[in-house]
């Protein structure tokens, strides 16, 4: 017997952090009651989230996905920029992490719940790389070591100080940034902070995972040792 939100990542449904938040809300039965965060099931007990029969399906999955701007890492069927419609249909998969509706870059989608969340613990400190370019106004310094300081020291973002990261100048208006952690438009409001826009973020890399030059909206099956299939 294994616990119901573990049970549930890995069924591939979602991962076991979205289990938790079904379970609080009152998404999910266990035999027909209302299940709690101590229950504990197995493969014989009918688990259903809104309605829907989950099963842990033993076929593990892992894509790897280059996410255009537009689409949006909610898995809502109802929204035509849901990235629900560019998923695969034979199993289904999610995203680990997500990047927001106006970047784009690497996705790694999965139905891995454990790997998921392996991923995505903030006590793994996973390395995330983007590509940024910001707007630099007339009146502006085009982007400096001072600006990748700052950067790269932490910043106030969410009411928390952001972790120190690796920051690096490209060019007067672009800059590359190695985050271990994933606040909500992290890049974007750090950049924000210092009095730049960004206009364009793509994340090229998520710790071992590459996003090379697999093409914009293409999806391509990969293993965990990030191998091509």
């Amino acid at each position: 017997m294994i616990r119901l939100a573990k049970y549930i990542g890995h069924s591939g449904y979602c991962s076991r952090k979205q289990a938790s938040r079904h379970i609080d809300a009152g998404d999910v039965m266990v035999n027909g009651k209302p299940a709690n965060h101590i229950d504990h099931v197995t493969e014989n007990d009918c688990i259903t989230i809104l309605g829907q029969r989950i099963k842990v399906d033993t076929q593990r999955v892992y894509y790897a996905y280059h996410k255009p701007v537009g689409i949006d890492c909610k898995l809502n069927m109802d929204d035509p920029a849901s990235l629900s419609h560019s998923l695969p249909t034979e199993q289904r998969v999610y995203p680990i992490g997500r990047l927001d509706k106006d970047s784009r870059g690497l996705l790694i989608l999965t139905n891995d719940g454990e790997f998921c969340n392996q991923m995505t613990h903030p006590d793994f400190s996973h390395e995330k790389e983007y590509l940024v370019k910001v707007q630099v106004k007339p009146q502006q310094q085009p982007l400096d070591n001072d600006f990748a300081k700052q950067m790269a020291g932490g910043l106030i973002v969410n009411k928390q100080l952001t972790l120190p990261c690796k920051v690096s100048i490209l060019s007067a208006d672009t800059f590359k940034i190695i985050l271990t952690q994933g606040l909500n438009r992290q890049i974007r409001k750090m950049s924000h902070q210092l009095g730049y826009k960004v206009i364009d973020l793509k994340r090229i890399r998520f710790e071992k995972y590459h996003l090379a030059d697999l093409p914009e909206g293409q999806l391509v099956k990969i293993n965990k040792a990030c191998i091509i299939l």
